[in-house]
């Protein structure tokens, strides 16, 4: 069975290969730089172990795998766009360095490219391999399209955000694993299993996400902390908040997410102190667990010896860590 690490190394030498257009180097330079700024590379790695607990030989998911990642790194340029968000990866973000407009032109070749890599896939997996990524990409751009819609949404219950997170971020991690899965030629069921493990962990992954925009540290998370409660973005820490605050308490929240409020710093004392007080923080990572056992369960179930789900195991383990 091969490495995490080995795996990546094969993500980032195969992404180091991709082609451009020298009639038109502005538009691949922030597809180069984006690609070039670290990520844990997860999702690749998880395609690329998936077909690995199949089969020894996964030189057919690698450029499918690649396609997932430049599709991921494709929907963060927008991401940060509509987020105004000033950091990726402790690295300026594609639009701050680039501006608005080339941001989303180049973020927008990069979704043809992706689909160009899933195209790559062996002709017996070619039809299931296409259609997998074309719902996948429409779920996650629901998703995309869910979140906005929340920011004027005065009320949001927890069911309907975790649904939001499912489309735009789980989705795609479970895609990954299923199409690793559908290249190493597994059966129906054991593609499910996996496409169910990597709902669940992206679910748990994006609960920690929230948690580390208030709690982590910048250098270590790579993105500025705070910008959730500087947006009044509706996180899962913030919606269970609204949820659980009563009287006085619930009345000092929503002043300090109403139009008045110029000081934020202050506004994050303030708003963390209500989390802490509501203990929102051991809430979302008890849920994010509870997620994360679900999808192990889903990983037990898939019909190959144990000893070879190891490197799998190990790697979402490494990501309930990451909180602590």
């Amino acid at each position: 069975m091969f490495t995490s690490d080995y795996l990546r190394e094969l993500t980032d030498k195969a992404i180091s290969s991709l082609p451009g257009t020298p009639e038109a180097e502005k538009l691949f330079a922030p597809v180069r730089y984006i690609m070039s700024i670290g990520g844990k590379r997860l999702r690749p790695v998880m395609c690329l172990m998936s077909c690995n607990l199949f089969r020894d030989k996964i030189d057919e998911a690698v450029m499918p795998a690649v396609g997932i990642e430049v599709f991921h790194n494709f929907t963060l340029i927008h991401d940060d766009i509509i987020d105004r968000a000033e950091m990726r990866r402790g690295s300026v973000t594609v639009h701050s360095k680039w501006g608005a407009d080339q941001a989303i032109l180049s973020g927008d070749v990069m979704a043809f490219v992706a689909g160009e890599c899933i195209g790559h896939a062996p002709e017996k997996s070619l039809a299931k391999a296409i259609k997998l990524f074309n719902k996948t990409a429409k779920e996650v751009c629901t998703g995309q399209q869910l979140d906005l819609d929340f920011e004027k949404k005065g009320v949001v219950s927890e069911e309907e955000y975790l649904r939001m997170i499912e489309l735009k971020t789980a989705v795609l991690v479970a895609a990954s694993l299923k199409l690793g899965a559908i290249i190493g030629d597994a059966s129906e069921k054991d593609q499910d299993l996996l496409y169910e493990f990597g709902r669940c962990l992206g679910i748990a992954f994006q609960i920690q996400d929230d948690v580390l925009d208030t709690y982590g540290d910048t250098k270590m998370f790579g993105k500025k902390t705070g910008s959730d409660i500087a947006a009044n973005k509706k996180t899962y820490l913030l919606v269970k908040a609204l949820e659980l605050a009563g009287g006085e308490k619930l009345s000092r929240l929503r002043g300090l997410l109403g139009p008045d409020n110029h000081d934020p710093e202050k506004k994050f004392r303030e708003v963390l102190a209500i989390y802490d007080e509501l203990e929102i923080r051991l809430k979302a990572e008890n849920l994010a667990y509870e997620y994360f056992n679900k999808g192990f369960q889903a990983l037990d179930n898939v019909s190959v010896k144990p000893e070879r789900k190891n490197e799998l195991k190990q790697l979402a383990v490494n990501l309930i860590g990451r909180v602590k």
